[in-house]
C-alpha cells in the first residue's frame, strides 16, 4: 500500500473569514480527514519570505533560511516546457500588469492577465530585441513563461509573482550587485510597450495592459524536488484567495471537494491507500494532517473542519 500527499495551497483559510467561509462550506469529506488527522505539524515563514511556502516546500527548502532566495526553479521549468538549458544562469521572466495605487505600485495576478499567443509572441519580440542590446539572452516559453540568461546575475536576490501579488513591489523587487542593470532592462522593456498598439486594443476592450516583467527563480542546474509521484499539487485556491475571491474560493473547495477530498477518503476506506497527507498552507503557515485507516475507525471522532479552521497565525 502506497502513501498519497496532495498538496492544496492556500487551503488555510484567512484570518478574520473563518467563521464566514466554514457556514458556507459543504465538504463533509474533507470535515471528516481532517477530523481523523487530529493534530497537524505546523510550520511558519518568516515575514516577507521571497516565495510563499507551499514554492519552498517543494524544493525542500522550507521553512526557508532568513533572507533565503527564490526557489532556482528555471531549469526545472524549462525543461518541463521542453526547452533545454545545458549551461548558463537563467531567470524566469513573466510578462505583468502593474498598477498605480495612492503611493505605491502593485503586482497583479498574472493569471488574470489574460494574454493570448499572439500577443504575448510581439510583446516577447520586443523584449527579446531589448535584452539582446543589454548582451542577454531571452527565450520563449509560453504566453505567461519566458527565460532570461544572464550569468553575472547569479547572486540576484529575487521573489517569485505569487508572493509579491497585491503587495508594494518595492519590497520584493530584485535586489544584489546587478538590481541596477535589471531595473534598467525593465524600464527598457516597460517604455517599449507602453504606447503599443496591443497595449492600446487591450486597454479598448477592458483588459489590463501588459506593462512589465516580472523575475524570480534564478537557476544554474536542475534543482532537486521535493514532490515524489505519490504527490498531487492542486492548484486550485491561489487565484482565488490571492485576489481576495472568497466567492470563488468556495466553489473551488467543492470542486476539491467532489473530485478529489471524496476519492481519496474511499481510497484510505478501500484499502488502495494506506496513509493520506494533506499539506496546506496560506502565505505563511504550512500544515501537514497525517490521515490513516487507523484513524478513520476512530467512529467516535466527529467529522469536522475546525482543526483546519483554527490554526494558529503566529
Amino acid at each position: 500500500m502506497k502513501n498519497l500527499e496532495l498538496i492544496i495551497p492556500f487551503c488555510i483559510p484567512p484570518v478574520g473569514l473563518e467563521k464566514d467561509l466554514l457556514r458556507e462550506l459543504r465538504t463533509p469529506s474533507l470535515a471528516r480527514l481532517i477530523a481523523a488527522a487530529g493534530k497537524p505539524r505546523l510550520q511558519m515563514a518568516e515575514d516577507f519570505a521571497r516565495a510563499l511556502p507551499h514554492e519552498y516546500w517543494q524544493t525542500g527548502q522550507f521553512p526557508p533560511l532568513p533572507d533565503a532566495n527564490s526557489p532556482p526553479l528555471t531549469w526545472n521549468r524549462m525543461r518541463d516546457i521542453g526547452l533545454d538549458p545545458q549551461q548558463g544562469h537563467w531567470f524566469t521572466m513573466q510578462p505583468v500588469h502593474i498598477h498605480i495605487a495612492r503611493d505605491h505600485l502593485v503586482l497583479t495576478d498574472q493569471r488574470r492577465l489574460d494574454l493570448p499567443e499572439e500577443e504575448a509572441r510581439v510583446l516577447f519580440d520586443i523584449a527579446q530585441e531589448a535584452c539582446r542590446e543589454a548582451q542577454l539572452e531571452l527565450r520563449y516559453g509560453n504566453a505567461q513563461t519566458w527565460f532570461l540568461r544572464a550569468d553575472a546575475w547569479s547572486d540576484l536576490q529575487t521573489a517569485t509573482s505569487d508572493v509579491a501579488c497585491g503587495h508594494n513591489i518595492d519590497i520584493w523587487m530584485p535586489k544584489g550587485e546587478y538590481e541596477r542593470q535589471w531595473r534598467k532592462l525593465q524600464n527598457e522593456i516597460q517604455m517599449s510597450w507602453f504606447a503599443h498598439e496591443i497595449n492600446h486594443r487591450r486597454e479598448m476592450r477592458g483588459d489590463k495592459p501588459v506593462n512589465s516583467v516580472w523575475l524570480s527563480g534564478g537557476a544554474s542546474g536542475f534543482q532537486q524536488n521535493n514532490v515524489q509521484a505519490s504527490s498531487i499539487h492542486l492548484d486550485l485556491l491561489s487565484e482565488a484567495a490571492i485576489n481576495n475571491d472568497w466567492g470563488h474560493w468556495l466553489h473551488q473547495m467543492q470542486i476539491l471537494e467532489d473530485e478529489h477530498f471524496s476519492t481519496q477518503l474511499q481510497a484510505l476506506q478501500n484499502k488502495q491507500i494506506s496513509q493520506l497527507d494533506l499539506l496546506v498552507s496560506d502565505t505563511q503557515r504550512l500544515a501537514r494532517f497525517s490521515v490513516t485507516r487507523w484513524g478513520l475507525r476512530r467512529f467516535w471522532v466527529k467529522p469536522s473542519l475546525h482543526t483546519l479552521f483554527t490554526l494558529p497565525s503566529s
